[in-house]
C-alpha cells in the first residue's frame, strides 16, 4: 500500500521560520529536524547524500517550492520535514527562490512511493491559494491542515 502524505506530516517536523539563507543550510536545518526525531541514522552522511543529489539535478519544482530528497539506507521508513522561509532561499543558479521546502528521506526499497508522495505535494502546492495559506500558516497544525485540505491529497 502506498504511503500517504497524512502519515508523514508531523508537527514536530515542520519549521515555519527557517533560519537558513542558503540552499545547503536549509537542507541541513531540515535534516537536523529528522535526526532529532530519530527518522534518519546518520545526519552528516544523509546531508552529503541530499547535497550530492541536489548538485546532480535540482529538486526545485516551481512556484517557490523545492523537494530535496535522497534514496538512502539511513532511513527505515519514509520521512518528511517541511520548512518555510518568508524571505526565500536562492535554490538554483537561475535565480529561482524557494519559500516552501519539503525534504524527504526515502528508504532504498520505496522507489515508487516517494514518486507518488512528491507528485501529491507538487499537485497540492501548484494551487496559488493553497500556497498562500501555507505561507501564512501560524502553527504547524495549521500548516498540516492546509496541506491535507488540498483536493489532490
Amino acid at each position: 500500500m502506498a504511503i500517504a502524505l497524512v502519515d508523514l506530516l508531523d508537527e514536530n517536523q515542520i519549521v515555519l521560520n527557517l533560519k537558513a539563507r542558503t540552499r545547503d543550510d536549509a537542507m541541513a536545518e531540515l535534516i537536523d529536524v529528522l535526526a532529532n526525531n530519530r527518522k534518519i541514522d546518520n545526519r552528516e552522511k544523509f546531508l552529503a547524500q541530499v547535497c550530492a543529489r541536489e548538485k546532480t539535478n535540482s529538486t526545485y519544482g516551481a512556484d517557490g517550492v523545492a523537494f530535496p530528497h535522497a534514496r538512502t539506507d539511513l532511513a527505515n521508513e519514509m520521512a518528511l520535514a517541511a520548512g518555510r522561509s518568508e524571505a526565500g532561499i536562492p535554490w538554483t543558479g537561475r535565480g529561482e527562490i524557494a519559500h516552501l521546502i519539503f525534504l524527504i528521506a526515502v528508504p532504498e526499497k520505496l522507489i515508487t512511493d516517494y514518486l507518488v508522495l512528491i507528485g501529491a505535494i507538487a499537485r497540492a502546492t501548484k494551487d496559488q491559494p493553497l500556497r498562500t495559506l501555507l505561507l501564512h500558516a501560524e502553527t504547524p497544525q495549521e500548516f498540516i491542515a492546509t496541506m491535507l485540505s488540498a483536493p489532490s491529497i
